[in-house]
């Protein structure tokens, strides 16, 4: 039985990690859609259809249910697919909620009126394609109100973590969080609105300060689905777990296998 991890490339396995971790009895297939990565340069039609057929590809693997470890998918596609509607016994979720309630101190599924909040400046660090589909400020808006968000795209980092040029991110990631802090120069806390940055994490909290508090996602979102899993043991699905991509599986076996210093070994998709 095996839960499915999307993203564009290898920034999800920042949550494919932490989830394993957190859940050692449960079998997670990962499906890097690597020759069409980034998605954060994208529009979100093509976002959409590209996210829409690579869950559908998971689903024919006996994936029932499917995280969008995708912060871009998350944002330009996840609501409408709902929307649009599912295969009976299909689940698609993003990685936003868990991230929100974490920065606003609410119990997973409160579904309670938004509220005034401790935090009131927050420093958002996404893909282009997230910052525009203002996704994040969305889902905020349902919990919390009083909350200014200052967005950063943050081009040119992820093709930097992809290509293993982790000189080139750090430099990128000064460069953002200088712009950023040029808009609003004493957040309360940042947001990693993408997988790929919490491999950057400690070059966000640096180039911010000690004051400043970093969210990332791996291990809220984990926990999360744990909480999920246990309300809907059913959504294990029937499919084995495994790594696929449609990118060079060689090359992105390598290049996995460093991010997360253990071997692993990507198939064709």
């Amino acid at each position: 039985m095996a839960v499915g991890i999307f993203d564009s490339g290898l920034g999800g396995l920042t949550v494919l990690n932490a989830a394993q971790s957190r859940l050692p009895d449960v079998d997670f297939l990962y499906y890097a859609d690597s020759a069409r990565a980034p998605y954060g340069v994208r529009d979100a039609e093509d976002i959409y259809q590209l996210t829409k057929k690579a869950v559908a590809e998971m689903w024919s693997k006996g994936c029932d249910l499917v995280i969008l470890a995708c912060n871009t998918a998350s944002a330009a596609a996840l609501r409408r697919m709902q929307e649009e509607g599912l295969p009976e016994g299909k689940r698609v979720l993003g990685v936003f909620v868990p991230l929100i309630e974490a920065l606003t101190e609410r119990q997973w599924g409160d579904n309670s009126p938004p509220r005034e909040v401790e935090v009131k400046h927050v420093a958002l660090f996404a893909t282009p394609a997230t910052v525009s589909s203002r996704a994040f400020q969305r889902e905020l808006a349902f919990r919390a109100i009083g909350v200014d968000v200052e967005a950063q795209a943050c081009g040119g980092v992820v093709d930097a973590i992809e290509d293993g040029d982790l000189i080139l991110a750090e430099a990128l990631v000064r460069s953002h969080v200088d712009a950023l802090k040029r808009k609003m120069p004493e957040p309360q806390a940042a947001i990693l609105g993408c997988t790929h940055y919490p491999l950057m994490e400690q070059d966000f909290q640096a180039a911010l300060g000690e004051g400043v508090k970093v969210f990332s996602q791996g291990a809220l979102v984990a926990d999360s689905l744990a909480d999920y899993l246990e309300r809907h043991p059913q959504m294990l699905g029937s499919g084995t777990g495994g790594y696929f991509t449609t990118g060079d599986p060689a090359k992105v076996s390598n290049r996995a296998t460093q991010f997360l210093r253990r071997e692993i070994n990507f198939e064709a998709a």
